[in-house]
């Protein structure tokens, strides 16, 4: 959210925002795979410190110097940094999970991600209208700071993993990617981290048209990941009772109907109730798609498998903002949503087929 206000604030382009936001996506795209198979082999103590490090980084670089420069090559280190967190600790928490808890326990990993996904554009939102743009930065660059100290602690040295399978065979990438059930846990996924990517992406831009101030679209935002956090925290509940297909098959449907409506949103209230719909929807995902992946990848190539899906996630990333920017540009946002809701509904049919089991 800070990095496109503050593309847009410097007057550059719903292209140039988007060129940005793929940034984040475009290292991650190429070694999340390796990074994977490198915490199956020496854990992931080291990996995530370095993350961290790269985040700091990225952030500290767009405070101090700033400008629009500056900008594309935090946003490269940010988004690496980040992938290498994202895929150590979805690796940990199935690694040291039973398959009867897996679900819970990667409901709890979520909501870790949807209460930071709540905090930052609302703390970013304020300290953008008080402070400036490279005064968020430099905040943010705090909060990488503490993840450091916390991982230099050697507390994720004591966690246990369960009892797992041994590798067998190392195989190679296309063996996660042949069996077909592997494939429909990737499309699916894929199609319900995009919705969530392209909300954000797409809400300060749509915003600033409207004329909301960075506080309003941080509390948008903050709509969104709140449902997000509130969707996750009744998941083990949910879990006792629907399958994870169920519950994938009602979250792709949800959002086709939340990007239909969002053209029509020309206030901050209704903005605000349809960012809510829409983060049920894709926040019901992410624990169930981890789950079903953990279930179904090869034994020993957890965090290879999880590395796969990080890897297609960063490959739409790169692709939408870029395609979606380009169209929002030429078109309006009007075809952006609409066109977001469509590739999405493409899923929908598939979907509840798994759901029923079929």
């Amino acid at each position: 959210m800070t990095t496109s206000l503050y593309a847009l604030s410097l007057h550059q382009s719903e292209f140039t925002v988007g060129t940005l936001i793929a940034l984040f996506s475009l290292l991650p795209m190429f070694f999340a795979v390796p990074l994977g198979r490198l915490v199956d082999r020496i854990g992931i103590v080291n990996p995530m410190l370095c993350g961290a490090g790269l985040m700091a980084l990225g952030c500290v670089l767009a405070g101090a110097l700033g400008g629009s420069v500056v900008l594309y090559a935090a946003a490269m280190l940010i988004g690496t940094g980040f992938m290498v967190i994202q895929v150590a600790s979805q690796h940990t928490v199935g690694a040291m999970s039973t398959a009867s808890a897996r679900s819970s326990n990667f409901s709890w990993l979520a909501l870790g991600y949807s209460v930071s996904s709540f905090c930052g554009p609302v703390i970013a939102g304020f300290v953008i209208d008080h402070l400036g743009y490279r005064a968020s930065y430099g905040i943010f660059s705090g909060f990488t700071l503490i993840a450091i100290i916390l991982l230099a602690s050697g507390s994720l040295k004591q966690i246990t993993f369960a009892s797992h399978e041994p590798l067998r065979s190392p195989g190679g990438l296309l063996d996660l990617v042949r069996t077909p059930e592997m494939r429909h846990i990737y499309v699916i996924g894929i199609l319900l981290s995009a919705a969530w990517d392209l909300f954000t992406f797409v809400t300060p831009i749509h915003g600033s048209q409207l004329g909301f101030s960075a506080s309003t679209i941080g509390l948008i935002l903050g709509c969104f990941s709140l449902a997000t956090f509130t969707i996750r925290l009744a998941m083990p509940w949910i879990a006792r009772r629907h399958s994870e297909w169920t519950v994938l098959a009602f979250g792709v449907s949800l959002a086709v109907v939340c990007y239909a409506l969002f053209p029509f949103m020309n206030d901050p209230v209704s903005m605000m109730i349809v960012a809510a719909m829409l983060g049920v929807a894709v926040g019901s995902g992410q624990p169930n798609v981890l789950a079903l992946l953990h279930e179904a990848s090869p034994a020993g190539r957890a965090a290879e498998a999880v590395g796969v899906r990080v890897t297609i996630g960063n490959a739409s990333q790169v692709v939408l903002p870029l395609a979606f920017g380009a169209v929002g540009a030429s078109l309006g946002l009007f075809a952006v949503f609409w066109g977001m809701g469509a590739m999405i509904g493409f899923g929908v049919p598939f979907a509840w087929r798994k759901a029923r089991g079929k």
